[in-house]
């Protein structure tokens, strides 16, 4: 790897991070903006992640048709700098309206982030390299995620919820001006060829743009990347969207401040998710996982292990058990990342990777931002009563979403049954 990719890959890492940090700052403040806004745990649902992940979906696959087909270095510096200015509008909100229509705003940013930088890290680096370089990349999951965790609860201890989304807010301003200013688009599909002619075959066929719905059509037809998108969507649900309550749950359960819980979970995504990344993009690098297939068993395996000790998170009343769970099941929701993002660059043509990746983002993300809060907000406000949700409420609605776990292990394991024949009709062109 030259160290032009290597800068280019810690600059995308970056933005995840900013991205991931800017969306779930407001799980770890949610407590406390559903008691200034005297809130019910189904509306702070809809307010923190229905309203991001609605718009962040319905934009996403437009942006992504744009983003296949024209500059995806200047799609990505104008939505860095979109969502980042309205994450400090977020923290600005006096009312629930306001509030929702930044959350709105941050949604459509954000949908422009993911799919050009997946898409611009299939063309920098070849396919023998595009796991790593995607697992590397998934990296600013984890830092994100401590950012939004840990600092951000800091910071609205000292200062106030409406500061950490300040903090979060102002540094994706800055880098969305240094993307725009250090970084090149990369030519597409020239990665892809074994000799000249063969790259300039796949950058003629990169430059056909492709109609939006007969890209759906050929992304769809796939089995194998279905399970593929599938499993890494229930895997949102079930892991993301238990830490999505999670700093709630905490506060409640143990009494603990948003700093407090934020000390605790904020550890975990930086130590646990880096190093579970990090170690995963090793593994990937090595000749013995370069048959896709014992990819997709050990995500399968580990997702499906996993499961039990998510269980025992909000089973146990002990907080010394749960600590110990949450540090086993904080590493899995990463391990996956770069892995499915390198398999699904690796099944689809390079004219259609940002639509791919959008579609598996829209996915993701209803699972993550609308499904599983919802579920989880209606389930505790439905058994609390009236007297309005509390822990054992919480509590409660977690442990049914905790064995979806073994739901995203079987796609896994599904995909495996057609995944060599997708990844040889890319290298064929058989499309």
């Amino acid at each position: 790897m030259t160290a032009r990719q290597w800068y280019v890959l810690l600059v995308l890492s970056l933005v995840y991070a900013i991205n991931i940090a800017d969306r779930y700052v407001i799980s770890t403040v949610m407590e406390s903006i559903k008691q200034d806004l005297h809130l019910t745990d189904s509306a702070v649902a809809l307010l923190t992640g229905t309203s991001l992940a609605l718009f962040y979906v319905s934009a996403g696959i437009p942006i992504s048709a744009l983003a296949d087909r024209y500059n995806r270095r200047n799609i990505l510096s104008a939505a860095l700098v979109i969502w980042s200015a309205l994450t400090v509008f977020t923290g600005l909100s006096r009312s629930f309206t306001q509030m929702i229509f930044a959350r709105i705003g941050v949604g459509v940013g954000e949908s422009g982030g993911t799919p050009p930088s997946t898409s611009m890290l299939a063309d920098w680096f070849r396919p023998h390299q595009r796991t790593f370089a995607l697992t590397g990349w998934a990296l600013g999951a984890s830092l994100g995620a401590w950012i939004g965790a840990d600092v951000a609860g800091r910071v609205a201890d000292a200062y106030g919820w409406r500061a950490a989304f300040y903090a979060m807010g102002v540094p994706g301003l800055v880098m969305g001006i240094l993307i725009f200013t250090t970084i090149r688009e990369p030519v597409r599909g020239a990665m892809d060829g074994i000799d000249a002619e063969a790259a300039r075959a796949a950058i003629a066929k990169a430059r056909v743009k492709v109609p939006v719905f007969k890209a759906l059509k050929t992304i769809i037809s796939q089995r194998a990347t279905i399970h593929l998108m599938m499993g890494g969507a229930v895997v949102a649900l079930w892991g993301w969207g238990l830490m999505w309550w999670t700093p709630t749950y905490l506060q409640r359960a143990y009494h603990m401040s948003a700093g407090e819980a934020g000390q605790i979970l904020g550890p975990m995504h930086l130590i646990a998710g880096s190093a579970a990344t990090i170690g995963t993009g090793l593994l990937m690098a090595t000749r013995w996982m370069a048959d896709p297939k014992r990819v997709l068993w050990l995500m399968a395996l580990v997702v499906a292990g996993v499961t039990v000790p998510s269980f025992f998170i909000f089973y146990t009343h002990d907080l010394a058990v749960a600590k110990a769970c949450l540090w086993i099941l904080v590493p899995a929701m990463y391990f996956y990342i770069g892995p499915s993002y390198g398999l699904l660059n690796n099944v689809v043509p390079p004219q259609l990777r940002a639509m791919t990746a959008a579609v598996t983002l829209l996915m993701a993300n209803i699972a993550n931002l609308v499904i599983a809060p919802q579920f989880v907000g209606l389930v505790s406000d439905y058994v609390a009563g009236p007297h309005g949700a509390d822990a054992q409420s919480l509590r409660f609605a977690l442990l049914l979403l905790a064995p979806t776990g073994f739901w995203a292990a079987y796609h896994f394991w599904a995909a495996t049954k057609k995944i060599d024949e997708e990844v040889a009709r890319v290298r064929t062109a058989q499309f």
